[in-house]
């Protein structure tokens, strides 16, 4: 779906009209965030985010299951398969599947770290420990409650915030602000902005860690790019932050095309954007999940040949706290486990 406007405006009649279904949706999901979790006899560390849409939680989980290997642990995500047909739980496999099959965000991941696809998460942790995982990560589910999580993660873009900072449908929230707080261990705001600035001091006022970090471009796609005219296109939950991304690497975009979040682009679709493209000879750019999205289980089909893909890696600003809070967790998360 398209982010309704008015979500990230600071007051509207739209709004305001949703806010009384926004608050029977807060009652409900505020009440099952209470509820304990499935343990999963080893940690889990979930990577959230507090609202609908696009925050940066793919490049967490892959910077988070690069720190866990440097740890000496053996990290597998666990993903829900959103836009996925397979109900799992199943093993993603590059050879075998395709992003209507499991979904575009853990063919992505599959790439880097073992990925589980699972719409019972519970039976999804059961198929990580047989495959050797000594932490679960989570890929969304925060306001899940079938898993006990050992460490919530949440990440939030600092340009956007949480928008009006009403409940869904009145605004992005997923469940009301409070509940989601007191069971956040660790805030990490994504870019340069000061729209998230009140919910880290908040974050911080209860004495957990607030982590900065910035989504810096892949030298060799910048390279692949440079001296180069682009026309960028995203289907992701921010299609905006994507552009602004390829602008601060110094990439000359000229034309962007935004898309809904996990956007199904049609042969034609891609077709007319390469004619766009080859017209004010223009390289058509798109990020790994929309390229993912569009690869079948043959690889790319001809008619996206063309498309370059632009990587970008999650830098942390601290990150020595990052190391020492995920492996205080883990030790914990243990420790608790052997006790009982």
């Amino acid at each position: 779906m398209h982010e309704p406007a008015f979500w990230y405006r600071p007051s509207s009649w739209m709004s305001r009209f949703l806010m009384p279904l926004g608050a029977i949706y807060g009652v409900i999901t505020g009440h099952r965030l209470q509820r304990e979790g499935f343990d999963a006899g080893i940690p889990v560390l979930c990577v959230g985010n507090y609202h609908v849409g696009g925050a940066g939680k793919t490049p967490t989980v892959l910077a988070l299951a690069k720190l866990l290997r440097e740890l000496g642990e053996t990290p597998v995500v666990l993903s829900r398969g959103y836009g996925g047909q397979l109900r799992g739980p199943i093993m993603v496999d590059l050879g075998r599947h395709a992003a209507f099959d499991v979904g575009d965000e853990p063919l992505m991941l599959a790439r880097t770290v073992p990925v589980v696809v699972a719409r019972d998460r519970i039976d999804g942790v059961a198929l990580a420990r047989s495959q050797g995982a000594s932490v679960i990560l989570m890929d969304d589910g925060f306001q899940n409650p079938a898993i006990a999580k050992d460490a919530s993660l949440i990440v939030i873009d600092a340009n956007r915030g949480l928008g009006n900072s009403c409940v869904f449908p009145a605004g992005p929230l997923r469940a009301p602000l409070p509940p989601q707080l007191a069971r956040t261990d660790a805030l990490i705001v994504i870019g340069r902005g000061s729209a998230a600035e009140a919910v880290a001091a908040a974050v911080a006022a209860r004495g957990k860690p607030v982590l900065s970090a910035q989504l810096e471009a892949d030298d060799a796609s910048v390279a692949s790019l440079r001296g180069k005219r682009v026309l960028a296109f995203a289907g992701i939950g921010d299609p905006a932050r994507f552009f602004r991304t390829l602008r601060d690497s110094g990439i000359e975009v000229v034309l962007e095309r935004a898309f809904a979040d996990h956007h199904a682009f049609s042969k034609g679709e891609i077709e007319t954007l390469t004619t766009e493209a080859k017209r004010d000879a223009l390289t058509l750019v798109t990020t790994e999940k929309d390229l993912a999205r569009l690869r079948g289980r043959d690889g790319l089909p001809p008619w996206a040949q063309a498309i370059v893909p632009f990587a970008v890696t999650l830098r942390f600003g601290d990150a020595v706290q990052l190391r020492k809070f995920v492996a205080d967790r883990l030790f914990s998360a243990r420790e608790t486990k052997f006790r009982r």
